[in-house]
């Protein structure tokens, strides 16, 4: 059986995925959160009925902050968001957006180098589970330089980092960075 979701997609009722924006998650390990991630978050927010932002736990990077400190940071500076949510997780992406019955991956991306990774991840994630789709979010112009990584290399360095992350969680985030 075939329901029409929207004039240019079609789906078929098996399929929760294509067209179908409900449940979004938006993973990161966001440490800190940047303005460009919020950006990205604003946005993704309005194309489903609840937004999940997913901070990892990855084995492959030192973060700043604690998983707790990144989740709490996040709380803090989406607390007005009616439909985004903040959850930790740690596996494999692909496990957790099934088990929040979420449709669709949002993925920001800011240059040439984050395609080629992303979209590797996401053909790693369609083959892992069909049904489940990625899309990619272009930044901001506004925010195309910035990263979490520069953000701490600023701060570290007595930088400015006004701009650069949400106003509400700046001194936490500098006095983390210069302990």
């Amino acid at each position: 059986m075939e329901r029409l979701f929207c004039p240019f997609i079609k789906r078929n009722a098996e399929d929760k995925a294509v067209g179908n924006l409900k449940i979004c998650v938006y993973p990161g390990s966001f440490d800190p959160v940047t303005n460009g991630h919020l950006d990205i978050i604003d946005r993704a927010a309005k194309l489903c009925d609840k937004l999940i932002v997913a901070v990892l736990v990855n084995s492959r990077k030192n973060p700043a902050f604690t998983l707790e400190e990144r989740v709490g940071l996040l709380e803090k500076v989406l607390k007005d968001r009616e439909n985004v949510v903040v959850e930790s997780f740690d596996g494999l992406l692909i496990n957790f957006v099934r088990e929040k019955n979420a449709s669709s991956i949002i993925k920001g991306l800011r240059a040439v180098s984050d395609f080629e990774y992303e979209l590797q991840m996401a053909l790693l994630n369609k083959n892992l589970d069909p049904g489940i789709e990625t899309l990619f979010m272009m930044t901001n112009i506004n925010y195309f330089f910035l990263s979490s990584s520069a953000v701490k290399e600023l701060a570290r360095h007595n930088g400015n980092i006004e701009g650069l992350v949400p106003e509400c969680i700046r001194e936490e985030v500098i006095k983390k960075i210069m302990k």
